[in-house]
């Protein structure tokens, strides 16, 4: 589905780009995503599900990550070759529901370094609260891929990419399931550096501040604790 001020190249791949905002609409996704939506979906596959599309979303999160060049060998001949440059990047879990991408992101990228932030949303407020924070070290020479499913009101994920500049982080990109429009906004003032790619931006938060059409609340669906 073509948006404003995108043209058709763009989502014939795939992506569509807004600003700081990347929503990957690749069919796979798409198709996995409605699976997850679907209220009758069991806590098993929704997990299953959250890990296949983590794969996918990966390949896009990652697709500027630096490289250098080394010389190996063929069966056939040596060539210049690239490999990842630079320290190992760093993956950031925003517990509890983070868990869930940070699995799939670690099957492909089995040598990164994980780090945790523990932010739990005061209910009446909406603001988040934090209860835990350990992450790899020389952040500020890693590249710091922080991941979380849902972007909703955008306080959680902006509390914690403070969280991750205080340690030092330079190259952040956070990477989501869904995003609100409100989130998207909110993540744009505190941090227009942080790219965001997600699989869609949905309408809007209802009053209780959760994504709609949404899927539920992905950490209770993942676990299966509602």
């Amino acid at each position: 589905m073509a948006r404003q001020g995108v043209s058709p190249e763009q989502n014939f791949f795939g992506k569509t780009t807004m600003s700081h905002l990347t929503v990957v609409d690749h069919p796979l996704i798409q198709h996995k995503l409605t699976l997850m939506r679907d209220k009758n979906t069991p806590t098993s596959v929704f997990r299953q599900l959250l890990r296949e599309i983590s794969h996918l979303l990966a390949y896009e999160v990652t697709r500027s990550l630096p490289v250098a060049q080394k010389t190996i060998e063929t069966p056939l001949m040596e060539m210049q070759a690239p490999e990842l440059a630079g320290r190992k990047l760093a993956l950031v879990s925003i517990l509890r529901a983070g868990n869930g991408l940070l699995d799939g992101m670690l099957d492909l990228i089995p040598a990164a370094r994980v780090g945790f932030v523990g932010l739990y949303r005061d209910e009446e407020t909406l603001q988040p609260v934090q209860y835990y924070f350990k992450v790899p070290d020389h952040m500020d020479e890693r590249v710091v891929i922080a991941v979380d499913p849902m972007l909703a009101t955008g306080n959680s994920s902006a509390a914690a990419i403070d969280l991750l500049k205080k340690a030092g982080a330079k190259d952040i990109r956070f990477l989501c399931l869904l995003a609100a429009p409100e989130g998207v906004a909110r993540m744009k003032e505190a941090h227009p550096d942080v790219p965001i790619v997600t699989a869609a931006l949905d309408e809007r938060l209802n009053e209780l501040g959760y994504i709609e059409p949404g899927l539920g609340d992905a950490g209770d669906r993942m676990f299966g604790t509602k």
